[in-house]
């Protein structure tokens, strides 16, 4: 069964992409979020023409082949895309099996614990505290996540003295019995990582995520050998190749995939296994409310060495006003801190119709 036509729909920040098969079957997928509409414009591109007339439902060499047709352009915005054309294929094929593609991947439907994930650093720690206590009585969050330093910050504080203020804040207010979590987003230089990382053990925090510039494995290997918790990180990466480096340098005790930077399932799948063969457990990276989370709830069913968790954003339109009104319904419910995959075919989830109404639309198609 040939893929006949690839549809985009798409603003600035998110754009979701239509596989149409030649029997009439279709699927939904999103290209990653951010310059979405640049990314779409590299799907009709270098992705698309490569896909038109290919197999919709056995689609694994179609993606490296668009790999290696395209070997002079390795990096973001191709994986971006290349999500897109995944993810929806993905969707079409549970549709035709009647199947959620978390079973379809070798897993099968139900709860996900989550993590409430904070993306903000311009916040008080006594607001931190107060929302996160707010969360874990409404939805019975069990682990949270919170930000020190500043992104990319050069050893530097989002103000100075918050990361001092805002680990024992929050960190008390939470209590014992929860998992607490920090990240640091490529801030500090391995000298000053290793210094927060005692202040974060002292604390009660389990995992220092992305301590150091991503792309600085030595630096980050260097933290995780200083500390006794569990050092995170891989979220940014997006060329296997870099795995590789991550693991062979030791550089981190968890592993941090984006379904969406990375190029979509089925290359996901394949730093699971580079995970799994070197002993690693993956928490990946689904830091908003768009299809990211829903393709990683999924994913966390299906693999052998899932993390302990879900990260779960938990900001809403103040931070994120381009998530309102993505999908019909509510895929994404919280009950006792735990989301749910469920039976559904596909991803599970109906796009809205509304949302698609106002997006800029392009087609590729056969003929």
């Amino acid at each position: 069964m040939k893929i006949v036509k690839l549809e985009t729909f798409t603003n600035q920040y998110v754009g979701f992409v239509r596989a149409t098969a030649e029997d009439g079957s279709q699927g939904w997928g999103q290209v990653s979020t951010y310059h979405a509409d640049i990314t779409c414009e590299v799907f009709h591109r270098q992705v698309a023409p490569y896909a038109l007339g290919t197999n919709a439902l056995d689609f694994a060499d179609t993606i490296q082949r668009i790999y290696e047709k395209e070997h002079k352009f390795p990096g973001s915005y191709l994986r971006r895309a290349q999500t897109g054309l995944d993810t929806a294929l993905w969707d079409l094929r549970g549709k035709v099996e009647g199947k959620p593609v978390a079973s379809l991947i070798g897993g099968s439907p139900g709860k996900v614990r989550a993590y409430a994930s904070s993306m903000k650093r311009d916040i008080t720690p006594e607001d931190e505290a107060a929302r996160f206590l707010k969360l874990r009585d409404k939805h019975g969050f069990t682990a949270f996540k919170w930000r020190v330093g500043a992104e990319c910050g050069r050893d530097q504080d989002e103000w100075p003295g918050r990361t001092e203020a805002v680990v024992p804040v929050v960190s008390k207010a939470l209590g014992d019995g929860v998992d607490k979590l920090v990240d640091g987003n490529s801030c500090y230089s391995p000298k000053r990582a290793i210094e927060v990382g005692k202040l974060l053990e002292d604390n009660g925090i389990g995992h220092f995520e992305e301590p150091c510039p991503y792309w600085n494995y030595d630096q980050t290997a260097e933290v995780r050998a200083a500390l006794n918790i569990d050092v995170a990180g891989g979220e940014q990466d997006n060329e296997l190749s870099s795995w590789q480096l991550m693991i062979e340098h030791k550089s981190v005790d968890i592993l941090q995939p984006d379904v969406m930077y990375l190029g979509g399932i089925h290359r996901t799948l394949e730093v699971c296994r580079m995970g799994a063969a070197a002993g690693l457990p993956i928490t990946p990276h689904a830091a908003n409310l768009g299809l990211v989370t829903m393709c990683t709830m999924h994913l966390l069913r299906a693999i052998p060495n899932p993390g302990k968790y879900l990260e779960f954003s938990i900001e809403g339109l103040d931070y994120y006003p381009w998530q309102d009104g993505l999908f019909l319904g509510n895929p994404y419910d919280i009950v006792d801190g735990h989301a749910t995959v469920t039976d559904a075919p596909g991803w599970g989830v109906e796009i809205n119709p509304e949302w698609l109404m106002k997006s800029a639309y392009k087609v590729s198609e056969i003929g």
